[in-house]
């Protein structure tokens, strides 16, 4: 199928690994120009090169602190000064710590707020005045399974990440004639660094039994693979999915399921 992606403009966010690089690595291969941004610049530098040698497209990788609002702002304008036009916005952030609800203070909350939900504001609201240029845009915000169901340790998650819900549902109603469509990716356990760090953290003797207990709860009876996340977000990005807009679509094996 051709997504019609070829000669686009893609922007992605925290892509230097696991999920933010799969999407940069699908959008590359269906011929767009994609602009990643991370903070480490030896793996920015090493994910620029994996994602260089998929597509045919060109490729800036910038570092970039999506909680800082002008370094934002000044990646989406470099983005536009390479390229020409902006097409596709693909928002992620880093995740926060696990625990009970109330194991974390006020200040832990809102610093949870301003690095893993204003970064999607600010990413998106930089950008608009370029996809509404263009005539033509998706936006994809990856959050997490926890914007449905807070699952045992994730209330934080919970907490810091449905304020993008509410963001994208507005957005959607904003742009509504200006085909620029707004969906947000809800993520579970798929097999990325922070998740092979996590399980790593656990005794040895522990390890095994902590991956077979997480994997017991997915009835697809696996972790996720971020080549599927990743060609999962080249579809919504695609010219074939310009009918889906305002959706929250879960990606985890089923792990929330029965919940309305």
């Amino acid at each position: 199928m051709d997504l019609g992606l070829a000669g686009r403009t893609a922007l992605v966010a925290g892509a230097s690994s696991g999920l933010g690089l799969a999407v940069a690595r699908a959008l590359a291969a269906e011929g767009a120009n994609v602009s990643i941004c991370a903070r480490d610049p030896q793996r920015l530098a090493a994910a620029h090169k994996e994602v260089d040698e998929v597509g045919t497209g060109h490729v800036l990788s910038v570092e970039v602190d999506v909680r800082d609002d002008a370094d934002v702002t000044r990646w989406v304008n470099q983005t536009v000064e390479e390229f020409g036009a902006l097409h596709v916005v693909v928002t992620n952030t880093p995740g926060v710590p696990h625990g009970r609800a109330d194991a974390f203070t006020v200040d832990d909350y809102r610093q949870a707020v301003d690095g893993t939900m204003l970064p999607h504001v600010s990413t998106t609201l930089a950008a608009l005045p370029h996809l509404r240029q263009a005539g033509w845009g998706r936006i994809l915000l990856i959050t997490s399974e926890a914007v449905r169901q807070p699952l045992p340790g994730t209330a934080m998650s919970a907490t810091a990440r449905l304020g993008v819900l509410g963001f994208a549902k507005g957005v959607v109603h904003s742009l509504g004639a200006s085909g620029i469509t707004v969906n947000v990716l809800a993520p579970g356990v798929h097999q990325t660094p922070a998740f092979e760090g996590f399980v790593a953290a656990r005794p040895a003797v522990d390890r095994e039994t902590a991956l077979k207990e997480i994997i017991a709860e997915v009835p697809l009876g696996r972790v996720g693979r971020p080549a599927d996340f990743g060609a999962l977000a080249a579809f919504l990005a695609s010219e074939q999915a310009g009918f889906v807009t305002g959706t929250v679509l879960l990606v985890d094996g089923g792990n929330t399921r029965g919940v309305t």
